[in-house]
């Protein structure tokens, strides 16, 4: 049975949850169209201002937090957030709401402090001090107080405040993820003081918005994980160690629960005799060991930017969404140009950076972004760049440590840089093996096609995936239809066939030579009228990005080759692009077979047909899934 208010009213609302603040909304435009003194309604006006400003609090500690190529060596605890920690934190922001309802509440059954709020004064000195008065004398004793009794009455603790602390790692969302009773609660710690000062007389508008604000600041700043403060601040002024708390102190309590229960200021662990011992050595340890790196990873997938729109799918800005697969979100629009602007920054200025990471096996694996976007890639002036970013990052791994460093899609550009054998021919010494992943891929494909296909048609027939699929399948004894006008590229993947196997590779020229096949391997794009000369029932294989569009109804079409991590991993919270939780681009997958299997070769080039199916046999072993590509 669920304990009392220990569950929200609109648990089950979804989104929907949101029509909540449409009373207050309403409300102001009513008065907007239809009246003609507005102030009668300020009071609505502030408390959504209020609730947006709160949201933004969070939103912006949470895209710090997320900035692992600032914050990395500042993290308190290193372990990442999962897919389940975020699920579990999706709607922290039901105390917002709640507030916006208690206070909408209070000014309707209070008409003389509706009329208070409507007419306060920009700023008053005597209201700031009331503010803070009240605040250390009421709302932090009371706060620490019955913040240690959740913790040591275990009904309470068990049946509430252990919800809040079921978030392995801090994060600033985790500050508002607790029960309705917690943040009933938490109402009236914040809520005396701004009440207490407009009741005395003394309140103000800034007083309201700044104590409202800084308060969601602070409890932000407590679980964002980073040590931002210097150890140096507070050995100059050690009075500071009972008047402000550290994101470390902060750390400790979630670590080991039974100390530091403040809500600011230590002052009350130390007259309560709660405070961890080790606070400010922690701390200052942390801060010590700043810009130094911490662990070296095992693996390096690099990875480049898609478009625009798609860059708003890191998790640095968008946590929620970058924990789903990419797909366009119209309300974000507006967004895009001061996105394009950042491209265009990260274009003059940027450098590879960490994107994100997680842990297989203790085998720390991060994904590094080179800093330009798809369509970059097809601009001649800028391959140079692009080929000194992958360099530097490839030697900057080799300098650390890393074991493999994988390089994703365009990365790997034949016309770029070879798919790698530039950076390894260059630098014949590296220790870090660069792999371009398309042995995996490869299997990946040549996997999901059934036994009893005797016959397919594959575009992109001369690239280097349609190369290895050619030679693999003909070897099957399927007939491949290799669309390609040119003779001499056929030819010569044809003699290096097995010469029992070679009449098994037919060049065809036209789309309708393949009007009775309904395998298609798919690695060059494909228009409707290209698409029409398929038969029905279909099934479109394909490795080409960005994959082709879905034009036929009686056909069917699969995904870019993917495999699912294993079940261990750790630490994984975000999307690879369109890919579902847990799954990864082929290349990204082969990568890391590559690190577990301990191969020391690199896998550039031509991919390597006879490895194909050791490869594949290596990621079963491991635990990694291939991901079904049938779709409709």
């Amino acid at each position: 049975m669920v304990a009392l208010l220990s569950a929200w009213p609109w648990e089950n609302f979804g989104n929907l949850k949101y029509l909540l603040y449409a009373p207050l909304a309403a409300q102001v435009v009513y008065s907007w169209v239809y009246e003609e003194d507005i102030s009668k309604v300020f009071w609505c006006i502030h408390i959504l201002i209020i609730c947006g400003l709160k949201a933004l609090v969070h939103e912006l500690w949470s895209v710090f937090n997320n900035m692992l190529f600032v914050t990395r060596t500042l993290r308190i605890n290193p372990k990442g957030i999962d897919f389940k920690q975020i699920d579990h934190e999706w709607h922290w922001d039901n105390y917002i709401i709640l507030q916006a309802i208690i206070v909408s509440l209070i000014c309707y059954m209070s008409p003389p402090l509706m009329m208070m709020i409507n007419s306060l004064p920009l700023w008053n000195t005597k209201g700031l001090i009331a503010l803070i008065v009240l605040h250390v004398t009421f709302s932090e004793p009371l706060y620490y107080f019955l913040h240690r009794s959740f913790h040591r009455n275990n009904y309470f603790f068990t049946h509430y405040h252990s919800f809040h602390h079921s978030s392995p790692v801090p994060h600033p969302m985790t500050a508002g993820n607790a029960t309705l009773l917690e943040n009933l609660i938490l109402c009236v710690v914040a809520g005396v003081p701004l009440i207490g000062s407009c009741l005395f007389g003394v309140g103000s508008l800034s007083a309201i918005y700044g104590y409202a604000v800084m308060f969601d600041f602070m409890r932000c700043l407590g679980h964002c994980n980073v040590e931002i403060f210097s150890h140096k601040l507070f050995e100059m002024l050690p009075i500071l160690r009972y008047l402000i708390y550290t994101p470390t102190y902060h750390s400790l309590h979630h670590q080991e629960m039974g100390t530091n229960f403040c809500l600011f200021m230590p002052i009350f662990d130390v007259l309560g005799d709660t405070q961890n011992p080790n606070s400010w050595e922690l701390q200052k340890k942390i801060r010590l060991s700043a810009g130094e790196r911490k662990r070296v990873p095992e693996f390096v997938f690099l990875a480049h930017g898609v478009d625009v729109m798609s860059a708003m799918h890191a998790p640095f800005v968008f946590r929620s969404f970058a924990s789903m697969p990419y797909t366009t979100r119209i309300f974000l629009l507006p967004m895009w140009p001061f996105t394009f602007c950042v491209m265009l920054g990260m274009w003059a200025w940027s450098k590879t950076f960490l994107f994100s990471f997680y842990t297989l096996r203790n085998n720390l694996c991060q994904t590094w972004g080179v800093p330009r976007f798809g369509f970059q890639y097809f601009l001649p002036f800028a391959t140079q760049g692009i080929n000194d970013q992958i360099e530097a990052a490839i030697l900057r791994a080799d300098k650390i440590g890393v074991k493999v460093i994988s390089l994703a899609a365009l990365n790997k550009n034949e016309a770029l840089n070879g798919g790698g054998t530039l950076f390894v021919n260059k630098h014949p010494d590296l220790r870090v093996r660069v792999v371009h992943g398309n042995t995996l891929t490869a299997a990946v494909i040549l996997y999901e096609i059934p036994k009893d296909v005797k016959e397919v048609f594959l575009t992109g027939a001369t690239s280097k995936l349609g190369r290895a699929i050619a030679l693999y399948l003909c070897r099957r004894g399927v007939r491949v239809l290799m669309l390609t006008l040119s003779v001499e590229r056929f030819q010569k993947i044809q003699k290096e066939a097995p010469v029992e196997f070679q009449n098994y590779l037919v060049q065809v020229t036209k789309y309708n030579a393949a009007q009775h096949c309904k395998t298609w391997i798919v690695g060059k794009w494909l228009t409707p009228r290209e698409q029409s000369w398929a038969p029905a029932g279909t099934h479109f294989h394909q490795f080409v990005v960005p994959p082709i569009m879905k034009f036929r109804r009686n056909c069917t079409y699969g995904d870019l080759a993917a495999m699912k991590l294993p079940k261990d991993v750790e630490g994984l919270g975000t999307c690879e692009y369109t890919m579902e939780r847990g799954v990864v681009h082929a290349c990204h997958a082969g990568g890391v077979v590559h690190m577990l299997e301990g191969w020391k070769h690199h896998e550039v080039g031509a991919i390597d047909v006879d490895r194909i199916d050791l490869v594949w046999e290596a990621a079963m072993k491991y635990g990694l899934s291939a991901v079904s590509s049938l779709t409709n």
